[in-house]
């Protein structure tokens, strides 16, 4: 039963995430966010999806075909990366798009028709979930039903080693594309040097933290 569960639940992932990213080619932004430098990958929410989606693929290919087992190792290593990424960017997308829609959707450049008020580019809701909540969601349940907690070991050097590392090669990322595309792909980026570094530092260590919780979590 639990081998039926979670080739179920990899495969309704999995398979979310690809229809959510594929739709995005349907839609008129894709065409002005693939002419930009970096394309869909300066935005975290794509690397994210990634991430997820490849952890998942792997878990579903350990699921049809026991004999590989020595996936596992794999799977635990990019869950400890896509796990804290993909709740990172489930909490401050759908905290910012609630409280302050302006600072991560962007601008159309035109008013509404009866007012002043600048519309935002929006996804319909069904790829919104698709982008911004199956990941986190599929890969919580997944390490809470099917995976052993992270030793010690992990949780102090493996878990901050990762955040850090991500943490700067995205800030690196983003500065850089921001350079060539004279604007940064989330609004809430567009402040002073300093802000952005704090923003980045408090990232990585919301990233880093959630794991940690969630571990303790984890019976």
């Amino acid at each position: 039963m639990a081998s039926v569960a979670r080739i179920l639940l990899h495969s309704f992932a999995a398979a979310s995430m690809i229809y959510g990213y594929q739709r995005l080619k349907g839609l008129p932004i894709d065409a002005v966010i693939s002419a930009q430098y970096g394309g869909h990958l300066q935005y975290l929410t794509i690397q994210g999806l990634f991430l997820a989606c490849f952890t998942t693929l792997t878990s579903l290919v350990i699921d049809l075909f026991p004999s590989t087992n020595f996936l596992k190792p794999l799977k635990r290593t990019l869950l400890i990366v896509s796990l804290p990424v993909s709740i990172v960017i489930s909490t401050i997308y759908w905290t910012l798009i609630i409280f302050a829609t302006h600072l991560i959707l962007q601008n159309d450049g035109e008013p509404s028709s009866s007012s002043d008020i600048p519309q935002f580019t929006r996804l319909p809701l069904h790829m919104d979930l698709c982008l911004h909540a199956v990941p986190a969601i599929s890969l919580l349940v997944d390490f809470m039903l099917f995976e052993k907690k992270y030793s010690w070991n992990e949780l102090v050097y493996g878990a901050p080693a990762v955040s850090s590392v991500y943490t700067i090669l995205y800030a690196w990322w983003v500065e850089r594309c921001a350079s060539f595309n004279g604007k940064f792909p989330y609004p809430f980026l567009d402040n002073s040097l300093e802000i952005r570094v704090a923003i980045y530092i408090g990232a990585g260590a919301l990233a880093l933290s959630s794991f940690w919780f969630i571990n303790r979590l984890h019976s």
